[in-house]
């Protein structure tokens, strides 16, 4: 099927015909450490937004691990690459409130609070209807609920990294909600957020939650959905929240940022959002002054 964090990633059948998926990780220290993260976490809690693990094996070198199959793979697909099918916008939206639920529990539900310490598409992963389940969990750490912070050696992704991973601090569930509002950008846009991306004719491209920030400013919502969802089929009231969140989640100051559980209401339409300072490294990108707000 491809391949996963330190490993790689097979279909498989069962003797009673359910469809699984099996990742097989390699016999490196980084293997195995993330295979009992793997188990430890996803492994002892179920939530319908958080991918089922059915089973593991740990003999000798081998370790495997059984998960319930996503017939629609992962989320980077359907919004990168053009060979799959386009995420119509009520899809997008339902993705959104699923990662969002999924996170949430993790984080506030859960005996420990679980940070998933790599939200990015490709962890996210699509059933059959589209439905969304946060996926590989090598990278989780647990904060016992008497502490507020955790060290923890591994590090996400490039371009989804809240800035205090920087400073090699110990983190909170705010890193989640910081990549969390990163992959709300590309679910609008459908596009990766890459601050040197260029158009097919070779001219840069404004990074785009810098242009989220400008046209919020203009009220011009219609511009930053995906061109593919541009004959109405989105909601601009919904496309405006998202946008929102995504702005409140990317704060410099992770005390300025929600916890997932008010993400979820706000998504929900049952709670709104107060003007917002706008992040610095976007405030020095798009020359206004620190300070403001939209």
């Amino acid at each position: 099927m491809g391949t996963g964090g330190f490993g790689s990633v097979y279909k498989g059948v069962l003797s009673d015909s359910t469809t699984i998926a099996v990742k097989r990780l390699d016999g490196t220290r980084q293997g195995e450490k993330q295979f009992r993260a793997e188990v430890s976490s996803i492994g002892l809690i179920q939530h319908v937004n958080l991918v089922k693990l059915i089973g593991f094996c740990s003999q000798g070198d081998n370790r495997l691990l059984v998960y319930e199959h996503m017939l629609n793979g992962s989320l980077d697909g359907h919004l990168f690459k053009s060979s799959e099918s386009v995420l119509n916008w009520d899809i997008r939206y339902k993705i959104v409130l699923g990662i969002a639920r999924g996170l949430s529990y993790l984080h506030q539900s859960c005996r420990d609070c679980i940070i998933h310490c790599d939200v990015k598409p490709e962890n996210i992963l699509l059933d059959a209807s589209f439905f969304p389940k946060v996926a590989d969990f090598g990278m989780a750490a647990f904060v016992g609920r008497n502490f507020s912070r955790v060290l923890t050696t591994f590090r996400g992704t490039v371009g989804y990294l809240a800035p205090e991973w920087l400073s090699g601090v110990a983190i909170t569930p705010k890193v989640d909600v910081y990549s969390f509002g990163m992959v709300l950008f590309e679910i609008i846009s459908g596009k990766r957020n890459l601050p040197e991306a260029c158009t097919s004719n070779g001219d840069p491209v404004e990074y785009y939650p810098v242009q989220v920030i400008n046209k919020l400013c203009e009220g011009d919502m219609q511009s930053l959905v995906d061109p593919q969802l541009l004959h109405g089929d989105f909601d601009l009231e919904q496309v405006e929240r998202v946008c929102k969140v995504a702005l409140w989640c990317i704060q410099d100051n992770e005390s300025d940022r929600p916890a997932m559980g008010e993400v979820v209401r706000v998504l929900e339409g049952l709670q709104e959002i107060n003007m917002l300072p706008m992040p610095k490294l976007l405030a020095a990108i798009t020359g206004r002054p620190n300070g403001t707000s939209v």
